[in-house]
């Protein structure tokens, strides 16, 4: 009865130290980085290190769920804009070009940048994989401190009428209250496939 029991424990905290190796692996590191927006303005990691964070938020010009997203990480922003917090979009989509972002973000009044990932390298730092998934980093070291949906809103070919869960807000004032994120609690992303170059 000892041995299933040591065994038995022994089991579990083999799981346990697997989910938390799993669990950090899942949260990653952003590289530095220098790319151009929609607007044809230069941006780098470094001019954010004034920020206690920066939103990112992977785009992609013309996915349903990520144009459905759009105006709930606008207010967002909005709600934020005050915290000392850069709001960004990422987009690595291969098909999406310069002229084709910039449709997107005046149909949408996005005035902040959509950052053109065009070798694809920051979204494989992140180890994004679809568009609408949002990530919460430390500007000063890359690190991603959140990284999930906004809410529970939508998924595929469904939509609430009632958010039940705020992730992105929730996580956003978990910082910056100084606490950490459980990614335990934080469901995949909801969104387009993000296609990458054969490396």
């Amino acid at each position: 009865m000892k041995l299933i029991l040591n065994i038995t424990v022994a089991v579990l905290l083999s799981s346990l130290a697997m989910f938390a190796s799993a669990a950090d692996g899942w949260l990653k590191t952003m590289k530095s980085f220098e790319l151009t927006d929609h607007m044809g303005q230069t941006h780098t990691l470094n001019e954010y290190e004034d920020k206690d964070y920066i939103v990112v938020y992977i785009h992609g010009s013309g996915c349903p769920i990520a144009r459905l997203s759009v105006p709930t990480f606008l207010s967002i922003r909005d709600d934020y804009e005050s915290k000392n917090i850069e709001f960004l979009m990422l987009n690595s989509f291969i098909q999406d070009d310069i002229p084709r972002i910039q449709n997107e973000a005046k149909e949408f009044n996005i005035d902040f940048p959509i950052l053109k990932d065009a070798d694809q390298s920051v979204a494989r730092s992140l180890g994004v994989e679809r568009t609408a998934e949002v990530f919460i980093v430390n500007p000063r070291n890359g690190e991603v401190v959140f990284r999930g949906p906004i809410d529970d809103s939508l998924g595929y070919e469904t939509q609430r009428v009632v958010t039940e869960h705020n992730y992105l807000r929730d996580a956003l004032d978990t910082v910056l209250a100084g606490g950490t994120v459980d990614m335990q609690d934080i469901p995949d992303s909801k969104g387009c496939l993000v296609g990458f170059f054969l490396s």
